[in-house]
């Protein structure tokens, strides 16, 4: 195919318009003759027999052009941003500006071109600070006492026992605000721990005294960070109903305790959830720490024009974790917006700066893997997919591992560790 002419629009938009003579159509146009015949009867031909001539006195130049249109495009397109290297996002748009029968055919395709960083802050001269890690007996005693509650036994009490604050209860509950059951306030059988802090203040003193088949009313405040902002602050009216009692008997926490927990003695129990409590904060703190090099990097950068198709699709790309997260806590995605009182297009409003932070930081992992030359061996790919493999024990999932595609994804992922280790080094003070 001939060279098309390139044209750099406002918003990295790249028009290509493409001059396909007849000389470089006339393959095209065999081919599609040969599927007009092999999908359609010609009397006295075989499918796919009747020759060129043929096929065109039946159905025609016009449609035999039709026919071959979308493969011309196709080809020159891909050749064309193969051949001058042009990255695209999304779909390209098409326009044919002239077609007709023994005549050239004209027609263009407007592409959004991946932005690229124009110029990249210099990291070695940037630094982000990292904070120590430090594990407070608190946080200790807060861990083993979750271990305690899990290892407790719950004894159903006996008939006329009334709850006592280290109990364990289970209640019908329907809450209403000014008389109207509120959204998700009713449970038939709602347990909780009376030992432990209620996410309703004053609930606990309520019932404690009660005595199962015992029916209580009472008005209480939903604090004022309740997720749910249209309770937040607000007075609710609470109908209770005890249906049982347990008395929870939770074990000691001593060396008997340690050794059910596979731990010789408690001070070596303490020990391990230290090293579980510091592999956690250390791990959080990498995180951040990565967060921040890469959004300093970025905020450093200079960048061209982003285009509105890459923001948007960013955008939708978090709405789909927004919603899977979500929905992964049991809730219903709708209610969740419910109950922001925002709309989904609000939403996305919100999430579009974050969207183009998100964009620059892998615009700047791009840079950075060019800048420095960041290479992956088939022996670093090979070993990670190997590791990879060993998680899984069905063949088909093993042999997608082993696939070129998820093989292309490893190398990316491993070239973006490399990158990330790179800026940690020159950058971590």
């Amino acid at each position: 195919m001939s060279t098309p002419l390139i044209e750099e629009q406002p918003k990295n938009i790249v028009k290509l318009t493409f001059t396909v003579t007849q000389a470089e159509a006339e393959p095209y146009l065999h081919e599609a003759a040969t599927r007009l015949s092999e999908t359609t009867s010609i009397p006295g031909f075989r499918p796919g027999k009747a020759g060129y001539d043929i096929v065109k006195q039946r159905f025609g130049a016009m449609k035999i052009l039709e026919e071959a249109l979308e493969p011309i495009i196709r080809k020159s397109f891909v050749e064309a941003v193969l051949a001058h290297q042009i990255e695209t996002v999304g779909s390209p748009k098409i326009n044919v500006e002239k077609m007709a029968p023994e005549n050239d055919l004209v027609f263009t395709v407007e592409v959004t071109r991946m932005p690229r960083t124009k110029e990249l802050a210099d990291y070695t001269k940037l630094s982000v600070e990292s904070k120590p890690i430090h594990i407070e007996e608190k946080e200790i005693d807060l861990a083993l006492r979750d271990i305690q509650r899990m290892q407790t036994t719950e004894v159903r009490a006996i008939a006329d026992t009334a709850v006592s604050e280290k109990d364990k209860i289970v209640v019908s509950m329907n809450i209403k605000k000014d008389g109207v059951a509120i959204e998700g306030g009713q449970s038939p059988n709602h347990a909780i721990h009376l030992p432990e802090d209620y996410y309703i203040p004053g609930l606990k003193e309520q019932v404690i005294g009660m005595k199962e088949g015992q029916e209580k009313t009472f008005t209480l405040s939903f604090p004022k960070d309740h997720v749910q902002k249209m309770l937040a602050g607000q007075n609710a009216d609470f109908e209770i109903t005890l249906k049982e009692i347990y008395h929870l008997e939770p074990p000691a926490i001593d060396d008997v305790f340690a050794k059910s927990l596979g731990v010789p003695t408690l001070p070596l129990l303490r020990e391990t959830i230290h090293k579980n409590l510091s592999d956690e904060k250390s791990l959080e703190e990498s995180t951040r720490q990565e967060r921040d090099i890469l959004e300093l990097v970025a905020k450093r950068s200079q960048f061209e024009e982003i285009p509105d198709l890459l923001v948007n699709e960013e955008i939708n790309k978090m709405i789909a974790e927004l919603k899977h997260h979500v929905e992964e806590q049991g809730l219903e995605f709708d209610l969740y917006l419910k109950n922001l009182k925002k709309s989904l297009t609000e939403i996305k409003v919100e999430f579009t700066a974050q969207a183009i932070t998100r964009i620059k930081v892998a615009l700047i992992m791009r840079a950075v893997t060019d800048k420095e030359k960041i290479e992956v061996s088939a022996s670093e790919v090979d070993a990670e997919l190997d590791k990879l493999a060993t998680r899984h024990k069905d063949e088909e999932e093993r042999k997608q591992i082993y696939s070129p595609e998820y093989r292309q994804f490893a190398e990316q992922i491993l070239k973006n560790r490399k990158v990330i280790e790179l800026l940690k080094r020159a950058m971590i003070k």
